[in-house]
């Protein structure tokens, strides 16, 4: 069950990162790999700005979602 709650937020996360930042998603697949990589980049940041979300299916979402925009945002700064 963990494993569906793991995919749902990465999905979701990677969803709203790619809306935020370039205006469409990624796909399904796509989508889960940018929310899953940026859970652990947000976890990493929110714990080193000492932010705590409470925790819950929204938090991981946001939490998630924060990750997945930074993710995609050093991405652009690559690809330039």
């Amino acid at each position: 069950m963990s494993l569906l709650y793991f995919l749902i937020v990465g999905g979701i996360a990677g969803w709203l990162g790619g809306q935020i930042m370039r205006g469409s998603g990624f796909g399904i697949i796509g989508n889960i790999v940018i929310g899953i990589i940026g859970g652990v980049i947000g976890g990493w940041l929110f714990g080193l700005l000492g932010i705590s979300t409470s925790g819950g299916l929204i938090g991981s979402i946001i939490t998630a979602a924060v990750g997945a925009v930074v993710l995609l945002w050093i991405a652009g700064l690559v690809k330039k």
